[in-house]
């Protein structure tokens, strides 16, 4: 791993944006150069210290996922190297953490597949029996594995905000229904054969979210990051069933940790409020993120 890069600070290409995690340049007209920070949010508010190699580690998933999925759906990766659009003094900022990849009209809508009952969908689903407009059978268990997966979009939000629950009717309205039903049945088959992938390797993916764009042509393309402990909750098989008994989330391969820590901190006596800036992150809480995102990484590569 190289050392931890919190922000990138390229100056032979413009700045298009900085998200959470990605910083994205413009090269030309027709591609961006994504290159993968250290960085971790949590509760939505960008943490001061990096997670080293977080961003090698998200990268090297994505790129594993890309070439996994291919037949499914064309993604937005050109094939070109990183290194090649940036200054030889440059290179170590985007080596291992970037990717470059084809400029799209991008889709305001977060795909999301649930294959299990977890985080705000158990929430909706203890109010209403349902998820995002999907009705699911009485009796359900927090952690429990669904009778099939189910597409519960979410509305893209803008950065510091939380993205909105949608139901499907909700996204024919704003794309149609060809590239609502399109998008939806891809984003199942992919989830569906990742699940199948990952699962011999001792990993459960219990949800995703994918983001899809438009090329010139009119062609949905699969961009962004994909299958990464920041964009999917990934289970370990080994814990599954004791917490599902005990009607828990089994501990996952991502920011959970983090998450976890932060609910536990005080300043000045009184819980975190959830808003920048936010608490000085522990060594030891540091290290144990990075291994997290390490250890999915090894387990679905090994």
């Amino acid at each position: 791993m190289t050392s931890a890069l919190h922000t990138s600070a390229l100056t032979s290409l413009p700045l298009l944006a900085r998200g959470k995690v990605r910083d994205n340049y413009a090269v030309g007209n027709d591609r961006i150069l994504m290159v993968a920070s250290d960085r971790l949010s949590a509760f939505d508010v960008i943490m001061g210290e990096p997670i080293p190699g977080k961003g090698e580690l998200l990268t090297q998933m994505a790129l594993f996922w890309f070439g996994k999925l291919g037949h499914l759906c064309p993604n937005h990766l050109t094939g070109d190297a990183p290194e090649s659009v940036v200054t030889p003094a440059e290179v170590p900022q985007v080596t291992q953490r970037s990717m470059l990849v084809k400029r799209l009209k991008p889709i305001p809508v977060e795909a999301v597949v649930r294959g299990y009952l977890a985080g705000s969908g158990w929430k909706e689903y203890l109010e209403s029996q349902s998820v995002c407009g999907v009705k699911l059978p009485p009796g359900l268990k927090n952690a429990g594995k669904l009778p099939e997966p189910i597409f519960t979009p979410a509305a893209k939000a803008a950065m510091g905000e939380h993205d909105e629950n949608i139901s499907y009717e909700r996204v024919v309205e704003m794309i149609g229904p060809e590239l609502a039903a399109k998008i939806r049945d891809i984003s199942i088959a992919i989830y569906k054969e990742a699940a199948a992938i990952a699962l011999p390797k001792g990993l459960i993916i219990a949800d995703t979210k994918f983001e899809f764009g438009l090329d010139d042509a009119g062609m949905l393309v699969l961009m962004d990051e994909v299958l990464t402990p920041d964009s999917s909750r990934y289970w370990p098989v080994e814990g599954y069933d004791a917490a599902y008994q005990a009607g828990i989330n089994p501990p996952s391969y991502d920011k959970q940790f983090v998450r976890d820590w932060l609910e536990q901190v005080r300043i000045n006596g009184k819980p975190w409020d959830k808003t920048p800036p936010a608490p000085r992150l522990p060594q030891d809480v540091i290290e144990k993120t990075a291994a997290k995102y390490r250890e999915a990484l090894q387990r679905l590569t090994a």
